[in-house]
């Protein structure tokens, strides 16, 4: 595993790090062989955990508790996220702050997380959706410098909404946030355009989220694949959707290196950009945690393959079913 430092929080991370979405919300995999997965991957050297208090009410923030209190002797990261107080994701862009992220309410869950977590310290914290319209508001100014204060929350950060990589810009520049969580794959590249240049110069961390575009870039779904009601992927992959991720991802599948996968691929090319300091695929069985780990080798993809990549950005909006 290689290590990047972490913007301006002071600390490195893993450049795999571990999304932990997928404990909630999901089908899958069982309790049993998820904790086999988070256990493989400390042993790999991972040291980046993203949770939040919306994956199951604080479930997935007491499993992360749980793998700290086991390996209390290392050193590992743990960041979750703020609900927004209407429980809506994402947000709009007529959403307004007293309903999503009024003083007391970042107050009350991130309680709620250091509880759950069982710590005394947030690593980091994250708004789990966002409005830059919000960034001249005081109100959520005042809790952030009220929870550092007191050593609650170490550092904050912000998980943009899906495909609105600009939506948070002016935020970046009060100097409170430490750090923002964006999706960013082949597909998504949306974020190099503005977003990645501010916060190198504002030496913001930078986390990629959604490396594999909800699955799309592993190369296994079909437009026959059919997801559980009870799974989130049902929602999201509506027909107008799935049809058009086989497609674009079809169009992939002759440049993917011999004795590589598709999704060792797409890691690799995020990889490529220094602007990103952690990646946070979800993993929930071992073989998943190994061969994503297996990518954070120091070896870049060749640029050749590196540019053809770049050809297939694809530049989507947020709809209805996008959430």
């Amino acid at each position: 595993m290689q290590y990047r430092k972490f913007g301006r929080t002071g600390i490195e991370v893993s450049e795999i790090g571990y999304g932990m979405w997928g404990l909630a919300g999901w089908t899958g995999a069982g309790q049993d062989e998820v904790d086999e997965a988070l256990e493989r991957s400390v042993e790999l050297g991972c040291t980046f955990y993203d949770t939040a208090w919306g994956y199951g009410a604080g479930k997935s923030e007491e499993i992360l508790g749980a793998l700290l209190k086991r390996h209390a002797a290392k050193q590992l990261y743990a960041a979750t996220k703020i609900p927004p107080k209407n429980f809506k994701w994402p947000s709009k862009a007529d959403s307004k702050l007293e309903d999503c992220f009024p003083a007391a309410h970042i107050i009350e869950y991130t309680e709620k997380s250091l509880k759950n977590l069982n710590v005394e310290r947030i690593d980091l914290q994250q708004f789990h959706v966002w409005e830059d319209s919000w960034a001249k508001m005081d109100e959520w100014k005042e809790a952030v410098e009220k929870l550092k204060k007191e050593g609650k929350v170490k550092n904050f950060g912000i998980s943009v909404n899906r495909w609105e990589p600009d939506n948070v810009l002016n935020t970046l520049k009060t100097g409170l946030i430490d750090t923002v969580q964006v999706i960013y794959n082949i597909f998504d590249q949306n974020p190099e355009d503005r977003l990645f240049p501010l916060c190198r110069e504002l030496n913001i961390g930078v986390i990629a989220r959604v490396p594999f575009d909800e699955g799309t870039l592993t190369g296994t779904l079909t437009k026959e694949t059919v997801f559980p009601k009870d799974d989130w992927r049902s929602t999201y992959f509506v027909p107008e959707n799935l049809n058009s991720s086989v497609d674009h991802a079809d169009e992939l599948k002759p440049l993917v290196p011999s004795r590589m996968s598709m999704a060792q691929m797409a890691l690799r090319f995020i990889l490529c950009n220094d602007d990103v300091h952690t990646i946070i695929p979800g993993m929930r069985k071992v073989r998943n945690v190994e061969a994503n780990i297996a990518t954070s080798d120091g070896k870049k993809l060749e640029e050749a393959l590196r540019l053809k990549l770049k050809d297939h950005r694809w530049d989507r909006t947020p709809t209805e079913w996008s959430q």
